[in-house]
């Protein structure tokens, strides 16, 4: 939870007016003139304009615009929210946290899918790893086009259908990471815990099966996404947004039920019942002794690695959506944004505690470099053939 008390003050502390919330109009009639600052000037209801309602004002709702009078693809906002979209956690922040998931998430994953598809033995473990690496590596590749909107300050050039993909993208393959360390702790459970049953039970059969059940519940939780038009212009500006900013009637009837299954089915049941299945391994792990410390602080990383990352912006997901009439908690959104890209960091994470935390897959990665080279090819071939079989240390 730590998380969340660093992201609080960060993004509704640096809020460019601290005023109280005043709706901003946008009159087709008039041009404000000048570059969009994201700064208001007073309230002036244009004629026939539609006015979000006041009593609203405090419901915890992610940025809720609603369309003007005359076009209904242009929406409103409140002048605290838009300073806050404007501002430079979204603008600044946001696209350096995915610059550097993208950075060290696309090559750490990309050579650790080739090590396992091309140079470890088919193991159920390895399966479930080669799936772990592929939707770090996806979730990777989704981020350039996000990275680019929040560095042109908030403007999606890339049309409506890249909006919904890339947003279905980001989600589903993130959730789909999430669901597979859920298996895969699954599967360390049975080999630590109960040893002699993983015989029967761990197979390439189960580690198929978690694989595939994995990736059809990510696609199912983020097929929503690319369902519901999620690219508005943003009133007194040229600033088009990429589902920042939505219409309130879809919010509460389209929305709110889709990210609440996504936050509920896609990680907080996973991570609990990855916080059940690594809590029996640590306490299994334990009860043996100091030969199994290093598999005990590795399996420890791993479970605080993934509550450290996915937790904040999923409980800020639930938060934010929910009915509570939380006034207090101010505009959740703007706390939500920096958490759900620090989220994706976890793809960095991955590789070096699952993978090359292990002297055996290192080597592997040497050999399968040196390879390449044509006067180490047999000097790399006989170095790692003792290896070949073996279990990697990370491993259980």
């Amino acid at each position: 939870m730590w998380a969340l008390l660093l992201l609080w003050p960060l993004a509704l502390g640096f809020s460019r007016e601290g005023g109280s919330q005043t709706p901003s109009i946008y009159d087709e009639g008039e041009s404000t003139g000048g570059e969009d600052d994201g700064m208001l000037g007073p309230w002036n209801k244009p004629q026939g304009a539609t006015v979000c309602p006041l009593e609203l004002e405090g419901r915890p709702r992610s940025f809720p615009g609603w369309p003007c009078a005359n076009n209904s693809n242009i929406l409103e906002l409140w002048d605290t929210s838009r300073a806050l979209l404007l501002g430079w956690v979204p603008t600044r922040l946001v696209p350096a946290l995915y610059g550097l998931a993208l950075v060290v998430g696309l090559p750490a994953n990309g050579l650790a899918l080739w090590v396992l598809a091309t140079r470890v033995p088919r193991l159920p473990s390895t399966v479930l790893l080669m799936n772990l690496a592929a939707a770090d590596l996806l979730l990777a590749l989704a981020l350039p086009p996000r990275i680019a909107y929040h560095l042109w300050g908030q403007h999606w050039p890339f049309g409506e259908a890249a909006c919904r993909l890339d947003t279905a993208a980001l989600y589903g393959h993130m959730y789909c990471s999430v669901l597979l360390l859920a298996a895969i702790s699954l599967d360390r459970y049975l080999a630590v815990v109960h040893p002699l049953r993983a015989r029967a039970l761990r197979g390439q059969r189960l580690a198929t099966g978690l694989c595939v059940v994995a990736w059809l519940v990510a696609a199912t939780l983020a097929l929503p996404l690319g369902l519901q038009q999620q690219t508005f212009r943003l009133s007194h500006s040229d600033h088009l947004l990429c589902h920042d900013v939505l219409p309130m009637g879809t919010q509460a009837s389209y929305w709110r039920p889709t990210f609440i299954c996504l936050a509920v089915f896609g990680c907080l049941l996973p991570l609990l019942a990855m916080l059940l299945c690594c809590g029996a391994t640590l306490c299994s792990l334990a009860a043996g002794g100091r030969r199994y410390s290093h598999a005990l602080r590795l399996t420890a990383l791993v479970l605080a690695s993934a509550l450290a990352f996915f937790l904040p912006s999923n409980v800020l997901l639930l938060l934010h959506y929910s009915d509570l009439g939380l006034g207090a908690w101010g505009n959740l959104y703007a706390a939500y944004v920096p958490s759900l890209a620090l989220s994706t960091l976890n793809s960095c994470v991955d590789p070096f505690v699952y993978y090359y935390v292990s002297t055996e897959f290192r080597e592997k990665v040497r050999e399968g470099i040196l390879h390449w080279v044509p006067s180490s090819t047999v000097a790399s071939r006989e170095e790692g053939s003792p290896g070949t079989g073996t279990r990697f240390s990370s491993l259980v």
